[in-house]
């Protein structure tokens, strides 16, 4: 090697061997770490299982020919999931929880939710498992409470708007929130 190269492999090597060696150096913060928490304490009849809290449903690829023979896709089941239901409330002197209705809410355009994306053309449905269409800010009827653990079971459809169909992809995001009685 020539003068000038043997020089910088050497730097190269020393500084490879020092940065190799720079965790040592920061010793102090070995062995410590760093734990972070959160939660919330409500007073409701139920709670909601931590899956079904956030939910991503894959509608599928849906073909445009679909569409434009039934007007519809098959329909996408999804449910929330409740855990710990009981009857007493705190404090006891409010009486029993008894019933619940759920409210879903988001961008709607009557009794369809919108979507938004590069596809044009479709809205979406929502119904209950006893086939209640869901309404954007309007509560489903009340139901029961039962204790222990409730399955609440719904379904998705993309349907057609009766605008001019357009291949794409399309979101939307849906809220819901549950008032117990």
């Amino acid at each position: 090697m020539k003068g000038r190269q043997k020089h910088n492999a050497l730097l190269c090597v020393l500084f490879g061997i020092l940065g190799a060696s720079a965790p040592a150096f920061s010793a102090p913060s070995q062995g410590w770490g760093k734990v972070s928490m959160y939660g919330e304490i409500v007073d409701t009849a139920c709670a909601i299982e931590t899956e079904s809290r956030d939910q991503t449903i894959d509608m599928g690829v849906i073909p445009l020919s679909v569409l434009k023979q039934f007007g519809k896709a098959p329909p996408k089941p999804f449910n929330i999931q409740l855990v710990d239901c009981r009857w007493e409330r705190y404090p006891s002197s409010k009486g029993e929880w008894q019933t619940f209705d759920v409210t879903f809410d988001g961008p709607a355009n009557g009794d369809f939710f919108t979507v938004t994306g590069e596809a044009k053309g479709v809205q979406l449905a929502m119904r209950d498992d006893q086939g209640t269409p869901v309404i954007a800010g309007k509560p489903l009827p009340k139901r029961d409470i039962v204790p222990g653990e409730m399955t609440l079971n719904y379904e998705l459809q993309l349907v057609t708007n009766n605008q001019r169909l357009q291949a794409g992809s399309y979101q939307t995001l849906l809220r819901f929130k549950i008032d117990y009685y």
